[in-house]
């Protein structure tokens, strides 16, 4: 076993960006605009959202931002709103996405558990939403530590929060995977001096993350073999 333990992102990692984030967000724009067309084009263009296509951009800063980022994109487009409102009301609303997992996530995590390895969730997104999403598929006690961009230890790219995860499990960084579907997710990776796995279920392809990767998959699901070998 080349790993003690895997620390994975969520979105487009653990649950299949497109299928979950862009009808999700398409909404969440349209709620915001409340009918008025120009606002909704306004919206879409701070988030770099393609309204045709109903997709995010592949070089939008939502796909590896913070939730944070993407509530000051939506406040700076609609005057006098408060943008810790619009935080709040996006985290909620968030949680209750309807998720598309990339892999049978309960069965395939537990077979990672039995193999000895300590499991983890790093995400810049809101540790309420990532909490509450993992626990709406049923798979929040399939890990060992749940994280945030506001759990208190940063945000990727900052090897910060990867690292808390380490020390929380006791485990030598070199001998934890980080799993995500972002450059954002392999740069910390390796900042953190742990083995770095890219997957391709997020809106980067590989020619994209196969510099900062060990190795490049389609989805996690092909992770248990390279972990053994």
């Amino acid at each position: 076993m080349r790993a003690d333990g895997i620390l994975f992102d969520k979105d487009g990692t653990l649950f299949d960006f497109g299928g979950t984030w862009n009808v999700w967000s398409r909404e969440v724009i349209r709620a915001y605009a409340k009918g008025d067309a120009a606002i909704e084009r306004r919206l879409a263009d701070a988030l770099v959202y393609d309204l045709e296509a109903e997709q995010f951009h592949p070089e939008s800063f939502v796909i590896a931002g913070t939730n944070r980022e993407a509530a000051e994109a939506v406040a700076a487009e609609l005057p006098g709103s408060d943008v810790d409102v619009i935080e709040e009301q996006m985290a909620v609303s968030a949680s209750e996405a309807p998720l598309a997992p990339a892999v049978d996530l309960a069965p395939y995590l537990k077979g990672l558990a039995d193999k000895g390895l300590r499991l983890g969730v790093m995400t810049n997104d809101s540790e309420y939403s990532a909490k509450a999403q993992l626990k709406g598929v049923g798979v929040d006690g399939h890990f060992d530590f749940i994280a945030g961009f506001d759990s208190g230890f940063g945000a990727k790219p900052d090897p910060s929060p990867l690292l808390a995860f380490a020390d929380h499990m006791k485990l030598d960084p070199a001998r934890v995977v980080m799993v995500g579907d972002s450059t954002h997710d392999l740069i910390a990776g390796r900042r953190a001096g742990m083995q770095t796995v890219a997957v391709l279920t997020g809106m980067a392809g590989t020619e994209e993350l196969a510099p900062f990767a060990d190795a490049v998959f389609p989805d996690i699901g092909h992770i248990t073999g390279w972990v053994d070998g």
